[in-house]
């Protein structure tokens, strides 16, 4: 059986390495917080390591789940990083949401090294890694997909291999686009419900099943109505997120004006000191106008 080496134990990550860990799979696991990761040892056998080479020294496949593009650098490019410690003929997927050309960039600095490296960011938010329900978009080599289907299939039910590297990061720029369109809509929805005394929760129930319906306005309105604002994904990450969208469409001349109006909203809530709550607090934005 494979082993595994993963890197970033966050909201998602632990228990997307805790879905391989509970499918049988040795599992090297790093992150910044050694005390987490002894949490994680005892709730899913996680093997805790302290260091990046650690945990990739060996491995057959290396998975990678952390917070920005320059987290990913680090992670795959600095001294101590994967490129440098993984063995030859290693498989490393990043499964953050990054930047498309960052991916082609690791694609190619792997192959220098023998390394063969896949970009396979998730959709699903935090119900969809406890669940192992996530959605994978992947870019790389097809070899590479075909081997690592049945890891991705430990964590998701929706996985498309999208074509070569950095196709699965543009897939999910485009998932990002349709998400802060879907979350706005439903939180002015919701606003206006309000002004003009509707019942919300009728109101949610009056529309879910019809053309307004999505999977946020199903999920994340619920959890605005009872006040819960805890992150499944963070503001801070939604902004990096739709930072990196504006980025790539301005290279390709593409003006995306919902993009860039729900963008300046979470800036200004970052400014309000929202960033580590949920994308559900978009409500906050409207209730401090």
């Amino acid at each position: 059986m494979k082993q595994i080496a993963w890197i970033g134990t966050g909201v998602m990550g632990s228990q997307q390495a805790g879905h391989l860990a509970k499918a049988g799979y040795q599992v090297k696991a790093y992150t910044h917080k050694y005390e987490k990761l002894l949490e994680l040892q005892k709730e899913f056998g996680l093997i805790p390591c302290k260091s990046t080479a650690e945990a990739v020294e060996g491995a057959d496949v290396i998975f990678v789940m952390v917070g920005y593009p320059h987290d990913v650098e680090e992670v795959f490019l600095q001294e101590g990083g994967i490129l440098q410690h993984a063995k030859p003929g290693a498989l490393a997927i990043d499964m953050t949401t990054s930047s498309p050309s960052l991916a082609v960039r690791l694609y190619e600095e792997g192959k220098k090294k023998g390394i063969r490296v896949m970009d396979a960011p998730v959709s699903g938010g935090d119900s969809g890694a406890r669940n192992g329900t996530l959605s994978i978009m992947v870019g790389g080599d097809e070899a590479d997909f075909k081997e690592a289907l049945p890891l991705f299939e430990c964590m998701g039910k929706n996985i498309v291999h999208m074509g070569g590297p950095g196709y699965g990061q543009h897939t999910k720029a485009a998932n990002q686009i349709a998400v802060a369109g879907a979350t706005a809509a439903y939180t002015e929805a919701l606003v206006y419900a309000e002004k003009v005394g509707l019942d919300p929760n009728k109101l949610l129930e009056a529309i879910g099943a019809g053309a307004a319906g999505s999977w946020q306005l199903s999920n994340m309105a619920p959890r605005v109505l009872k006040g819960d604002l805890a992150p499944g994904f963070f503001v801070k990450h939604f902004i990096k997120d739709m930072k990196i969208i504006k980025e790539e469409s301005e290279k390709k001349g593409v003006e995306l004006d919902m993009l860039n109006a729900v963008l300046s909203m979470y800036e200004k809530m970052s400014e309000m000191g929202l960033d580590n709550e949920g994308t559900q607090a978009l409500i906050r934005y409207y209730q401090d106008k």
